[in-house]
Parts: structure tokens; C-alpha cells; sequence
């Protein structure tokens, strides 16, 4: 059977709708529905210069893909013009995640793909919304998520994410560094089919502590919370400093790293594959994946922006997705 994606377009007057109509004049691989105003992709279309014909989700000419695309129409509260924000547009947004969330459970489609949104934008309706993947977390009724961003040759996963650095040490305990290693080598088995993943683990300090010279986290967190945790099967190396962990040594026998904190792991994977790199949400029973960069207003209807990590998320979804088809069918 064919993968189904959604796609939700993200903030209207952002890139999203660019994305949007550009993998539309490719061939696609994956069955795709973008929720949005069909006006807004008509509207973004005209504005770049290519040609577009949208379908209705479950009408029987649906299909994308090669100058067509297929939407589940939301409307827009305020109408909508590349690089502005309107602040009645916030809940819209909201309400295509919604929608995109509900259709996951009641299988219309077998996975969600994000474009980025304005969380200001949002805020500012009067909606509290501190992300995506606090609002498919809270949707799906999961206690933790874990963040992972991936390109095609290397993965990494977060222990903290959006801190402030005086904050980190604090953060990574032992049981959230256990929990977050439990949930990483579960979905690296049912959404990417590694039957036993290895996971490289960064130290928390320079040289992973030096032996304690450098910071005792180390000594005292990080190696009994592996220990436990290779008790238990899982395969894991670490701490390793992060200096030398992303390196061809290391990441040649790994299926994914497990940072500590936002900076340590993701400068690297952006170095490595900006533009090229999807943002993956573990730990729901739903597929949830997404670019790698913001709403870029500037860009919207310039035809500049790069629809490329857009397909990456793509691809990685319908791959998570066929991952779990099967082990659900198995």
C-alpha cells in the first residue's frame, strides 16, 4: 500500500507555501495532502510563477506531484500576503495541526510532516503554544518526547533541547538520560528497522571530563545511568567527548549520537547536512517529522527558498512509516 503523508503548510505568510507548491512540480514518491487554504497555494503559485492545479483530499483525480497537488482545505481567518504576519492567522494554524494530528489516528494518512510556524504569531491569538512537538506530545497523551534531527548518513538525538546553558548540567540526570536512551533505541527499531541499534553518548563536559578534572557529571551521572542502561541490552559507547564522537572513527559503526544539550549535537548535523536534515519527533505512537529551519518571511514569494529539507522529511517519514507498517502487520 501507498505511504500518505500531511503535510501542514506552517505559517501562511511564511516559506511553507513556497515549499509547498515546488515539490509539488516534482515526481513524488510518497502520496502527499497538504492542509492549508487552497488560496493561499493558488494564490503563493501565481506568485512564483508556476503552474499548480489542487485537488480536494478523497475526490477520485486526487493525486501530487508533477504540477498537481492534493489539500484538505482549512481557511484562512485574514487573507494572506508573502513576508506579513497577521496575528488572526495564528489559530489557523493551530487548526491545521489539529486536523493533521486526527487524521494520524483515524488513518487517513500515515504520518505528519511540519513546515515551520510562527510561535509568536500564535501566542500572540491567545493560544499557548511553545512548539510542534509539545502539541503532538500533549495530542498523543505521552509523558516524553525526544528530538532527533537526521540527514541521510547521520542522526542525533537530544538530552535537553531548548535550555539555557546554566541550566544543562541540572537537567541531565541519570533518569532523564535513561529515559531518553530508552526511547531512542525503540524507535530506532520500529521506525527505521535497526534491529540493534548502537548509540554513540556524548560526555556532558570538555574530554568528557578528564577523569573528573574537567567535572564529575561524568563520574557521577552519566556512566552509572549507561551502565544501567546496557544492563538492560541496549548497545551504547560513551561518554565520549564531543570533540572526537563526530568523527568517521566513531560514526562509521553507529546508527545514531545522543548529545547532552542543543549545541553540542546539532551545529554538527547542520554543518554537516543544512538544508538536507529533517527534525524528528520520538517517542508517539504517531510519525511526526520536520524541516530544519523557520518561516524565513524574507523568502516567501521570492522564489528563493530550498525546498530540500522539505523532501528530506519526506523521505524520512515515509520511511518511519513503512517501518511501522510492518511491524504492526508482522
Amino acid at each position: 500500500m501507498t505511504i500518505r503523508l500531511a503535510i501542514t503548510a506552517g505559517e501562511p505568510a511564511g516559506i511553507g507555501p513556497d515549499l509547498c507548491v515546488d515539490i509539488a512540480q516534482r515526481s513524488l514518491d510518497v502520496d502527499v495532502v497538504v492542509i492549508t487554504d487552497p488560496a493561499v497555494l493558488r494564490d503563493r503559485a501565481q506568485t512564483l510563477g508556476l503552474p499548480l492545479t489542487l485537488h480536494e483530499f478523497g475526490s477520485t483525480d486526487a493525486r501530487s506531484g508533477n504540477g498537481h497537488l492534493t489539500v484538505c482545505p482549512v481557511e484562512v481567518n485574514h487573507p494572506v500576503t508573502a513576508g506579513e504576519l497577521q496575528t488572526a492567522n495564528g489559530s489557523f494554524v493551530v487548526e491545521t495541526l489539529r486536523i493533521a494530528a486526527e487524521g494520524c489516528t483515524d488513518g487517513r494518512w500515515d504520518g505528519i510532516v511540519t513546515a515551520p510556524v510562527h510561535k509568536g504569531v500564535i501566542n500572540d491569538c491567545g493560544i499557548a503554544f511553545s512548539g510542534h512537538t509539545e502539541y503532538f506530545r500533549d495530542f498523543c497523551g505521552v509523558e516524553e518526547v525526544v528530538m532527533m534531527l537526521a540527514t541521510e548518513d547521520l542522526r542525533v538525538a537530544l538530552v535537553t533541547t531548548h535550555l539555557p546553558l546554566k541550566d544543562v548540567a541540572a537537567a541531565c540526570t541519570a533518569d532523564r538520560i535513561k529515559r531518553v536512551s530508552r526511547i531512542l533505541n525503540a524507535d530506532l527499531k520500529h521506525f527505521f528497522g535497526i534491529r540493534e541499534p548502537h548509540i554513540l553518548v556524548a560526555g556532558l563536559n570538555p574530554h568528557a571530563g578528564e577523569d573528573g578534572h574537567l567535572g564529575r557529571e561524568e563520574i557521577d551521572t552519566i556512566i552509572p545511568a549507561l551502565n544501567e542502561l546496557r544492563a538492560e541490552g541496549v548497545n551504547l559507547t560513551g561518554p565520549l567527548p564531543a570533540d572526537t564522537l563526530f568523527t568517521p572513527k566513531y560514526l562509521q559503526n553507529a546508527d545514531a549520537a545522543l548529545a547532552m544539550f542543543h549545541d553540542q549535537g546539532l551545529p554538527v548535523l547542520k554543518f554537516h547536512g543544512f538544508g538536507r536534515a529533517a527534525n524528528i519527533t520520538l517517542g508517539m505512537p504517531i510519525v511526526r517529522t520536520s524541516v530544519d529551519h523557520g518561516t524565513a518571511l524574507d523568502l516567501a514569494g521570492t522564489g528563493k527558498a530550498d525546498s530540500g529539507s522539505l523532501l528530506t522529511a519526506l523521505r524520512v517519514g515515509a520511511q518511519m512509516a513503512a517501518n511501522r507498517r510492518k511491524e504492526i502487520e508482522s
